[in-house]
């Protein structure tokens, strides 16, 4: 089953996708499915939380996966954060999360 997400690019403009939460994806390979970020400027550590790139806002107010040791840590040496940020590789995309709303932070 689809489920819908609003990801804001780092130009601003918004985006509302269809989601599967069959395939075990996560948000950072839903926004380059979808190529919201230019190629090699997100997910490029693979999804490991070992960089920053494909760090978000999260603008709504869902229920989100507790942020692990390792996303913490990460996020805590990362630029532009804010207290909602997350990185969306950690983030599994479920049916919970229909009308989730994201922005992209800006590149580093």
């Amino acid at each position: 089953m689809d489920i819908k997400i609003t990801i804001i690019d780092r130009e601003g403009e918004a985006h509302t996708v269809d989601a599967p939460t069959d395939m075990n994806m996560n948000l950072m390979e839903l926004v380059r499915s979808y190529e919201l970020a230019p190629e090699g400027t997100i997910g490029i550590c693979g999804g490991m939380a070992m960089c920053a790139s494909c760090q978000c806002y999260v603008l709504s107010e869902h229920n989100l996966p507790e942020m692990t040791d390792d996303e913490d840590a990460m996020l805590a040496e990362a630029f532009f954060v804010q207290n909602n940020s997350r990185l969306g590789c950690q983030i599994q995309i479920t049916s919970e999360l229909d009308g989730l709303q994201i922005q992209l932070a800006p590149e580093e």
